[in-house]
């Protein structure tokens, strides 16, 4: 059975990216391999085994075309309101908090949040199938 293990994203701005993550998500560097041509930085934290996989090609000036296909890496939260607050007193500028239901029922509540590079990560409030 295949178990997933981390996402991989390209990053123009190793330290900037670093800090977002750290600062939006506590996730903090777990191993950092420099080679000739591209730099690979792994972020985790001690809630998940799932990283955060940051390439950095070196040499690279031009931000990179996300295209117009609609994606995102998503993480959850024990207080979505209280998290929402952080991040915009952090100057993260988080979206507006969205309530998602479904004849009737609430399937989630959440808000989206973009990265230096313009990569979306949506933050849910925890709960259901969503921990």
């Amino acid at each position: 059975m295949a178990k997933a293990i981390h996402t991989m994203i390209r990053v123009l701005d190793e330290a900037r990216s670093i800090d977002f993550y750290t600062r939006a998500f506590g996730l903090e560097v777990a191993q950092r391999l420099d080679f000739e041509t591209f730099t690979l930085v792994y972020l985790s934290n001690a809630d998940a085994p799932f990283e955060v996989e940051l390439t950095v090609n070196k040499g690279r000036a031009e931000p990179y075309a996300l295209g117009d296909g609609y994606g995102h890496l998503a993480v959850s939260v024990a207080d979505l309101d209280s998290e929402h607050d952080r991040l915009g007193a952090l100057g993260l500028n988080p979206k507006k908090i969205v309530e998602f239901s479904r004849d009737g029922s609430l399937i989630a509540r959440f808000f989206f949040i973009e990265d230096p590079d313009g990569y979306k990560v949506e933050v849910l409030q925890r709960g259901g199938r969503f921990q």
